[in-house]
């Protein structure tokens, strides 16, 4: 009787245990279940928000964004972004080699008309009377691209340089421009970048590196 009675005991207490451990591992199993949902509401990532066109800093209400890139070499164009639309590129194939010209409505930001001049062949009669052209208050991006300057006259120089560029007069042969400026400044653009062709520092063979201008630029014509 007493061994019965031990094994009863025995039994009873193999029971009970193996009920605590069940109880036990379903209460752990319950929270390791939960765990992630916490941590996923603890680690859930922020969304990431971009600036127009890309810009490190967001502009101010009262400026627009805008990024030139002039082109690399002859092998890839030149892009122009403004208020977060893509005004020229090689994408959009309205970009050619010499100088790459948009005209943007500086009060509104709309894009009034974009080109493309070939300073190779000899585009000048075409791009003296583009440049006469341009409305009071518009700004003016360009672009070079492969050879901006072969056929840049004198006439084209002072029409760029009364635009606000302090290097028009000196862009030559390859060089690599990027450039924001508007008609009758009576000061210098402070958005400019201009790179000289030269053998012992080009980048590439025969070019030297691309160039990019980004900021804001205040939504009259500064």
């Amino acid at each position: 009787m007493r061994v019965s009675g031990l094994r009863i005991l025995a039994l009873i207490f193999a029971m009970v245990t193996m009920w605590i451990f069940i109880r036990s591992f379903g209460s752990f199993n319950m929270k390791t279940v939960r765990l992630p949902r916490w941590l996923g509401s603890v680690t859930k990532q922020t969304p990431v928000v971009k600036n127009k066109c890309g810009l490190s800093k967001p502009c101010p209400g009262n400026f627009f964004a805008f990024k030139i890139c002039s082109g690399a070499a002859n092998v890839v164009g030149p892009s122009m972004c403004f208020e977060n639309h893509m005004i020229m590129s090689p994408v959009k194939n309205n970009v050619g080699r010499g100088l790459n010209i948009a005209l943007v409505n500086g009060s509104t930001g709309m894009v009034h008309r974009q080109s493309s001049f070939d300073m190779y062949s000899g585009d000048t009669k075409f791009l003296v009377r583009f440049l006469r052209e341009i409305p009071d208050g518009t700004l003016v991006l360009v672009a070079s691209y492969d050879d901006p300057g072969t056929k840049m006259n004198a006439e084209i120089r002072t029409l760029l340089s009364n635009l606000g560029s302090s290097y028009a007069k000196q862009v030559g042969f390859r060089d690599s421009w990027v450039f924001l400026g508007a008609r009758d400044l009576k000061s210098k653009s402070p958005f400019e970048q201009y790179l000289k062709n030269n053998p012992d520092t080009n980048k590439y063979e025969g070019w030297p590196e691309l160039l990019e201008l980004e900021g804001c630029v205040p939504r009259r014509a500064f």
